[in-house]
């Protein structure tokens, strides 16, 4: 059965959306909550794609996200085996940044409904081409410098990168295709998480592009599914127990 690992950085920010269409494809995942204090696994070889979700701080601060140092060597080594990865907002910079690009501070709270665009570098990927036009949500604390030669695939209306792809087995998106309106409303009952003054406007709008959002993130997800090649089941390392000799059959 092919299996993903989902590292979530925040209680409400898990998969939402794309949940079901990836269990419609007989995937199942395991989440790895490091925000909670549980170290992140260090190999990739029982996992057949990574997933890295989004987050309440910008993703260069290691004293609210003291995992950060444990999640980048988690991300090399599923490069290193050559596994997918996909990077949603506070993923998608720390993705940039294993690739070369430099994590930014501001803006703090990068959050906006923008219209996606695909650019002539994506003019034939098939993420770029499933969210050309349509109205999505950016929201992510902090930004990325892409590093040379990186082109964006997908940018907003003013022209800033939404999507890239930094090599082949892997893609960064700003947009969020997972959130469901729910979870924003969990974001703003969580304890001490920094929002933006418009989060009441942006949850509104969620709301409203409620039917929309479900039909787009079924199209985001078959485009990554046919563009990593995640229905294809990578071969994972054996898992040995140690059976301790019963008294039976000690040695005499």
């Amino acid at each position: 059965m092919k299996r993903f690992m989902l590292v979530q950085h925040s209680y409400s920010e898990f998969l939402g959306m794309v949940e079901k269409q990836l269990e419609s494809r007989n995937i199942g995942f395991q989440y790895q909550r490091p925000f909670l204090g549980n170290d992140l696994p260090a190999s990739a070889s029982q996992h057949d794609a990574l997933w890295l979700l989004g987050g309440a701080f910008p993703a260069n601060d290691e004293l609210a996200c003291p995992w950060l140092p444990q999640e980048r060597k988690l991300i090399a080594n599923f490069r290193k085996m050559g596994r997918p990865i996909v990077g949603i907002g506070f993923g998608a910079l720390l993705l940039v940044e294993q690739a070369g690009g430099e994590i930014l501070d501001e803006p703090y709270f990068n959050t906006y409904w923008t219209v996606c665009h695909k650019t002539e570098a994506g003019r034939d990927d098939p993420l770029a081409s499933a969210v050309d036009g349509q109205r999505m949500l950016v929201m992510v604390n902090g930004n990325a410098t892409l590093p040379p030669g990186m082109e964006p695939l997908v940018v907003d209306d003013a022209g800033r990168w939404l999507a890239v792809r930094p090599d082949e087995t892997s893609y960064a998106m700003l947009f969020r295709p997972e959130l469901k309106p729910g979870m924003i409303e969990d974001m703003i009952m969580e304890d001490n998480r920094p929002l933006p003054d418009n989060i009441g406007e942006i949850l509104d709008q969620a709301r409203a592009a409620w039917g929309t959002g479900q039909k787009v993130a079924a199209d985001i997800c078959f485009a990554l599914v046919s563009a990593l090649d995640l229905m294809t089941e990578r071969h994972k390392m054996p898992v040995f127990s140690l059976n301790p000799v019963g008294a039976g059959n000690e040695a005499q």
